[in-house]
């Protein structure tokens, strides 16, 4: 029978284990350095807020307590605007897709007229800006003031996200390839949705993902646009209830305020965890491409 030769492996040398265990302990620092923050933001929304004051929290609550998430989840709109964020969110993300991904598309095709022009009126809003007071002013009389369509639609178009997607489509979807699919006798929009969408799988998750985290964050537009409290999302909501708390501790002395201030103290860090869960839940499945999408123009062939 014949033997099947093992290849055999050179020995490491000495610089190449220094050089793995240089490179091998800086990255688990680093990566120590991230995780840890987060960490901890989630032990102390679980810890009484002395310990952590004092320093006695490190890896694990030193004694339980859900206080922070008991007040927190008491609040009558909290899972109203939990919703509201969600469908702000998903929707906006879907629509900010549909928006800017055709435009980028649009822009990388030599036979668009004035393709040139229409870049540079897209470029200007990144650097100048009408101002707060006419984009309000603009919003009123369109009718979407205090609907859930102004978290939507006046802000769907971001100049940068089709920069980015416009270079990805240049870089990444060969010209072989219309060419082909008219030999073929296909249509624009049947080459846009057959080939190069599924072709364009990581720029459209980066795109996704940008999109979802700011409208998920965002809070100042809401605070603009809505009055409704049916309507805010649970950013705004948060930040009501830390100012409202914060207020009522000036107004009190004592054992009173010393609560309030614990008390504050535990929202904010169940807070932070309530609201960033849901973010980074959805990361890790977007992260493959995520990875792929951010390298958009570094290299080139």
């Amino acid at each position: 029978m014949l033997k099947k030769n093992k290849k055999s492996k050179k020995p490491t040398t000495l610089n190449e284990k220094i050089f793995n265990f240089v490179v091998y302990g800086v990255s688990t620092i680093l990566i120590l350095l991230i995780i840890y923050p987060l960490w901890f933001v989630i032990i102390a929304s679980f810890s009484n807020p002395q310990d952590v004051a004092s320093g006695a929290v490190w890896l694990w609550p030193k004694a339980w307590s859900l206080k922070g998430y008991e007040v927190l989840f008491q609040q009558p709109l909290l899972w109203r605007s939990y919703f509201n964020t969600i469908f702000y969110t998903v929707a906006g993300t879907l629509f900010g897709l549909l928006v800017n991904i055709p435009v980028a598309y649009a822009l990388t095709r030599r036979d668009l007229v004035g393709r040139k022009w229409i870049s540079l009126m897209y470029v200007i809003p990144m650097f100048v800006t009408g101002g707060l007071i006419p984009i309000y002013l603009v919003t009123k009389n369109f009718g979407l003031l205090n609907t859930i369509w102004v978290m939507i639609i006046p802000f769907a178009v971001s100049p940068y996200n089709i920069i980015v997607a416009r270079t990805y489509f240049q870089e990444s979807i060969p010209d072989g390839l219309w060419e082909a699919a008219q030999v073929d006798g296909s249509s624009t929009l049947r080459y846009f949705f057959t080939i190069v969408l599924p072709l364009s799988k990581a720029i459209l998750a980066v795109i996704g993902l940008w999109t979802a985290v700011g409208i998920w964050n965002s809070w100042f537009n809401a605070l603009i646009y809505l009055s409704d409290p049916n309507l805010q999302p649970l950013q705004l909501l948060l930040r009501q209830l830390l100012i409202m708390n914060q207020t009522l501790q000036t107004q009190t002395t004592g054992a009173m305020a010393t609560e309030l201030a614990q008390t504050s103290q535990m929202m904010q860090y169940a807070s932070i965890v309530v609201s960033t869960l849901p973010i980074m839940l959805i990361y890790p499945f977007l992260q493959k491409y995520f990875n792929q999408g951010v390298m958009v123009g570094a290299i080139k062939e």
